[in-house]
This record gives C-alpha cells, sequence and structure tokens, in this order.
C-alpha cells in the first residue's frame, strides 16, 4: 500500500501523523511511504530522518493526496484539501464529523472511508486514539488557564495556588473522565482548590480515592453547575459524549453571573463545545469575551506542544494504521471490531451512529453498505 502523509495546514497545527519509527516498520512490511517536504518540521522531525527510515520526500501537498492508498493526518481535512478527496482513498485522523456537516458532505460525496481515531472502541469501552490527546489537553488546559488569568492577558489577576494568607483559586472541571482527571492531577498539583462534577457516581468515587479525599466531588446537575461555576476562577469543560456532539451544560446565564475575568477552557470544543457561548478559535487568535468572562476555544490545543503530542499519538495510532496498511480496509475492519468502530464514512453513507444522530442523517451499519 502507498501512504501518504501530508503537511498539516490547520492554524498552527504542528503535530505530524507518522514518525520515521513508524515509517521504518511499514517500509520493511512491504509499503511504500510518501511524506510531503516539512511535515515534521513542527515535531522536531527532519526530512532527512524520514528518508534514513525509508520514505520518500514530496514537494507537493496535491502529489502525496494523488499518490497515496491511505492518507495519515493529525487533523482533519481543510477547505482547501477538499479537492484532493477521491473515491477509494482511506483517510486516517481525528475526523470530529458530529459537529462539521460540510466536511460530512464532502467525505460522502467523494466516497472517502473516513476512519476517525476518536471512535475507534475497544472491547472494554476504552477510547485508545483519543485517550493520549485528551491526556496533553486536560494538562494544558490548566496550564492554558492560569495564563489567561494573569491580568496583563485579560484575566482576573488570580495566581491559581495562592500564598500565604492568599486562598488559591477555584477550580471547576466538569467532568471526570480522562480529560478531567489530568486537569484536576495539575490543578491540584499546583495548588488550586479543586472541585470535580460528573454524572456518574461510581466515577465520583473513584475520584475521591484517586485523589486522596483532596478534591470536592459533586454530582452534576444544573444547580450544582450554576454554582460552581458561579464562584470559579477557572472552569474547564471535558465532557466527551462518543462520537456526537457535546451537550451545552454550562447556559448562557450561568456565564452571566461568572465572575468579570474567569476563564473557561471548552476543551469539548471540538465537538461543538460544552458552553453555549463557545465557538471555536485558532491558535493565532484563541480567545473572546462574552459578559467579562474569558473564552479559550481552541480545538487543537495539543498542537501547541507537537513534540510530545506527535509522540504521544502514534504511538498509540501506529498499530492500527499498521494493520489498514497489511490487511486493506475490508478485512482489517472485518478482523478488528475496534477498528470497525472507527470508520464513520463509507461507499458515501455515514457508518457512525452519533455522527448520523449529531447531523440528523441516515445510518447505516458497515454491514450492510
Amino acid at each position: 500500500m502507498v501512504i501518504g502523509v501530508p503537511k498539516e495546514i490547520k492554524d498552527h497545527e504542528t503535530r505530524v501523523g507518522l514518525v520515521p519509527s513508524g515509517v521504518i516498520d511499514l517500509h520493511e512490511a512491504g509499503h511504500r511511504i510518501l511524506v510531503e517536504s516539512g511535515a515534521g518540521e513542527g515535531s522536531s522531525i527532519t526530512d532527512v530522518e524520514y528518508q534514513h527510515a525509508g520514505a520518500e520526500i514530496v514537494a507537493a501537498a496535491g502529489d502525496v493526496w494523488g499518490r497515496a492508498d491511505l492518507i495519515v493526518k493529525g487533523k482533519e481535512p481543510q477547505q482547501s484539501e477538499y479537492g484532493f478527496l477521491r473515491p477509494d482513498l482511506i483517510l486516517f485522523t481525528y475526523l470530529h464529523l458530529a459537529p462539521a456537516p460540510e466536511l460530512t458532505d464532502r467525505l460522502l460525496e467523494a466516497n472517502v472511508t473516513g476512519v476517525a481515531y476518536e471512535t475507534i472502541v475497544e472491547e472494554d469501552g476504552s477510547l485508545p486514539l483519543l485517550t493520549p490527546m485528551s491526556e496533553v489537553a486536560g494538562r494544558m488546559a490548566v496550564q492554558v488557564g492560569a495564563q489567561y488569568l494573569e491580568a496583563p492577558n485579560g484575566g482576573r489577576g488570580v495566581l491559581l495556588a495562592g500564598v500565604p494568607g492568599v486562598a488559591p483559586a477555584n477550580v471547576v472541571v466538569l467532568g471526570g473522565g480522562v480529560v478531567g482527571t489530568n486537569a484536576a492531577k495539575v490543578a491540584l498539583g499546583i495548588g488550586a482548590a479543586v472541585t470535580i462534577i460528573d454524572r456518574s457516581m461510581n466515577r465520583l468515587r473513584q475520584l475521591d480515592d484517586i485523589f486522596n479525599g483532596n478534591v470536592v466531588t459533586l454530582a452534576s446537575n444544573v444547580w450544582t453547575i450554576r454554582e460552581s461555576v458561579k464562584t470559579a476562577d477557572l472552569v474547564v469543560g471535558a465532557v466527551l459524549i462518543h462520537g456526537a456532539s457535546a451537550p451545552k451544560i454550562v447556559r448562557r446565564q450561568m456565564i452571566a453571573e461568572m465572575k468579570r475575568g474567569a476563564v473557561v477552557v471548552d476543551v469539548a470544543i471540538d465537538q461543538g463545545g460544552w458552553f453555549e457561548t463557545s465557538h471555536p478559535t485558532t491558535h493565532t487568535d484563541p480567545i473572546y469575551f462574552v459578559d467579562g468572562v474569558l473564552h479559550y476555544c481552541v480545538p487543537n490545543m495539543p498542537a501547541a506542544v507537537p513534540h510530545t503530542s506527535t509522540l504521544a499519538l502514534t504511538n498509540s495510532t501506529f498499530p492500527y494504521l499498521l494493520d489498514l496498511a497489511n490487511h486493506g480496509i475490508q478485512r482489517a475492519m472485518d478482523e478488528n471490531p475496534a477498528l470497525r468502530a472507527g470508520v464513520n464514512t463509507y461507499r458515501g453513507q455515514v457508518t457512525h451512529p452519533g455522527v448520523a444522530e449529531s447531523q440528523g442523517r441516515v445510518y447505516r451499519e458497515l454491514a450492510a453498505v
């Protein structure tokens, strides 16, 4: 199989879908790897390193897309890449289609097999390709929040840790999954006062044990969310509904009741966002204010730390990529249920129920397509 690795063009997206160690394994398995020149530079990987691993360096993105059977990326195709989509192409990347009907239309029109990292599910219910970036994003959320709480950046001038005689900041984490747990670890480690809100009592009990009672755990409902965010300095939205649009749990009125200069970081923005006031931003223009509350809603947060993020991501994605390359899409789907769950579009049909429900489309089971 010919595997293409194009350079990412999303704003400040500096991750890359494949590292030289993966090129070596694919090359030894008999595959051909095309890497667009400069694709790895943002992650501190040079063209020479790819060449030494056995890849062919290609100057133009169109040549990579046009000659490849399988494209592996870090993020979904951008509008300028839609023209590269074509029948029989396998696209392996983060797609986050639920809030993206235009991209879904393009994939369906071009009969692209879209395999989404974020919907690959193992038998135990884990999301192995979403987890590493959720870990990065959760830890970054507190780091970013601390930065924007500083007065020169528009925040209310609060130090997360406080100092002797001055109380630490109040950090509220909405969701106790991978993102939320990692956000809480960093916030607690810095010295903030941390509250985690989740709808699962069993998960709240686990978190109480994990943090040895040093975080406040609250059952999720409208009242606890409203009262908690009202006194928060930093709110991290950290909930994922698998494959579907994020629910708008924090309402506009709740934002209006928050402290002026407080910060919200919406980690679920690539699935539509947790806050009614959320809309996607970029690393170039990352923030905006609503009712005096600073919003940070960058969908590709982990791209700010590409060296860490690329290695964490490719550690997890590569076994599935190798499976796709060695067996082709049909056999890989037949033999690997986890990978089959990742197929969002196939032969012009939506094959993931969460995407179909979010966009009001017809859902087709893969077996029926």
